[in-house]
């Protein structure tokens, strides 16, 4: 059977060179935005001393991809992908430059860092789905794996070079000049996607009245929901990312809260070595025969980490914990990214991703509406000396003082999330997802779901 790879001409090498384009624009474009994000969160913090504004923070870049996913999904799989991620670039650029007049009239506060996080947020969510749709269009089935792993990559490369960077920069350049960099990364990015070609599948259906673009804009969930093992995982997802909030929204609180931000940009740095190793690994090896095994294995071992960032106050303990429970997350990704990638038809991935993303991100603003006010009033003033949970077990096991609530909560976390693990893995339609689904044929044609 031809396939819409050979029938667009994308196939092997060409649709190989057109992704690694992509993907170092992206890569670039991703260390200049994490430039951005590094300042304004040393900044907020020295603004504020507390932990809930990084929590809201983290709130508002993430509910716009919650709640445009139906339809940034549909629009993947309607219009040009790699127009979008054009449009999505230039957007994110505007964002930035509203920034940098913030800045250069000083008049920039912490409601305005939740407002860039927004509209950013905003910008990312149209982009998303045509980025990672446009990956099964370009790249042959049997490297999926590893070009998810490179898409890991990226992220590992951002955590690592980004606070090395903004640290020796902030210094030099200052925040308006950092801001400066990350528009000339989106100038990078979007001159990529203007060189190369992304193949556009075909379209089946029609959607020119309002009943068609209802049924269309729900397309996902129900292909999802026709499927228990995939909509299984993704229940799983959501759980394990309830717990991962707290990871992202608490981290650098909890180094603040002993250490100055020199320590936090090296933590974040040995973040960046284990993703990057860890991208480096999936990326080469692609994953196991069966990626099941590879998804909750790998979250099992990533709890480990979080356990380990928690428990005491250290540079060390909690960047080796964080650099564990990185590695193991571009494994767990990746070859999720494979299972969709294979089971779901191409013309149909925008949809499908977005409904994914929608479903397995729900919990996240819970948690993050939860994380910052149960740190500051509960389980920070518990641990302090002479406090409710100082002299009982849990501060014999934790110590006391400044971020020990934070460290509690992370070891929380670390539990939950090998609990939900073991469970994922006792539920047989997960377990055997990809014994009962075939994987779909490149073709144009998407099953009714």
């Amino acid at each position: 059977m031809t396939s819409l790879r050979s029938a667009e001409g994308s196939v092997g090498g060409q649709g190989l060179r057109a992704f690694l384009v992509i993907w170092l624009g992206q890569v670039i474009s991703i260390i200049g935005s994490g430039l951005t994000g590094f300042a304004l969160g040393v900044w907020m913090f020295e603004e504020t001393g507390q932990a809930t504004p990084f929590a809201m923070t983290v709130l508002f870049a993430t509910l716009p991809r919650l709640l445009l996913a139906p339809v940034a999904g549909s629009l993947a799989d309607r219009w040009n992908r790699r127009w979008i991620m054009v449009l999505a670039d230039t957007g994110s650029a505007l964002v930035t430059l509203g920034a940098i007049a913030l800045v250069m009239t000083d008049r920039i506060e912490v409601w305005h860092v939740y407002g860039i996080a927004l509209l950013g947020a905003i910008c990312s969510s149209l982009q998303e789905p045509a980025y990672l749709a446009s990956i099964a269009v370009l790249v042959p089935h049997e490297h999926l794996g590893r070009a998810n792993g490179m898409v890991q990559a990226a992220q590992a490369i951002d955590m690592l070079l980004s606070p090395m960077l903004a640290g020796a920069l902030f210094g030099v350049v200052g925040m308006r000049g950092i801001f400066l960099i990350d528009i000339a990364t989106y100038v990078i990015a979007v001159g990529s996607l203007l060189v190369v070609a992304i193949p556009q599948p075909q379209r089946t259906t029609s959607v020119d009245d309002p009943e068609d673009k209802w049924q269309d804009l729900t397309y996902g969930w129900r292909y999802l929901w026709a499927r228990p093992g995939l909509f299984g995982m993704l229940i799983y997802f959501a759980l394990v990312n309830f717990f991962l909030g707290t990871i992202g929204a608490l981290s650098g609180p909890l180094v603040l809260s002993f250490a100055e931000p020199v320590v936090l940009g090296t933590v974040q740095m040995a973040s960046g070595v284990g993703m990057l190793l860890g991208s480096v690994v999936i990326s080469a090896w692609g994953g196991p025969r069966r990626r099941i095994t590879g998804v909750v294995g790998a979250i099992a071992a990533a709890s480990v980490g979080i356990l380990v960032m928690g428990l005491r106050p250290s540079g060390v303990g909690v960047g080796a914990g964080m650099a564990l429970f990185l590695f193991f997350i571009p494994i767990a990704s990746g070859c999720s990214q494979a299972i969709f990638q294979t089971k779901v038809p191409l013309n149909a991935q925008g949809r499908v991703f977005a409904a994914r993303s929608m479903i397995s991100g729900s919990m996240m603003p819970i948690a993050y509406l939860l994380t910052g006010p149960l740190a500051d009033r509960v389980f920070e003033p518990r641990l302090q000396p002479g406090a409710p949970w100082a002299d009982g077990w849990i501060g014999r096991l934790m110590g006391v003082g400044a971020g020990r609530g934070i460290g509690f909560m992370f070891v929380i976390a670390g539990v939950f999330l090998m609990t939900a693990s073991l469970l994922a893995w006792t539920h047989p339609r997960i377990r055997h997802l990809e014994a009962e689904l075939p994987d779909v044929e490149a073709s144009v044609t998407a099953p009714v779901a």
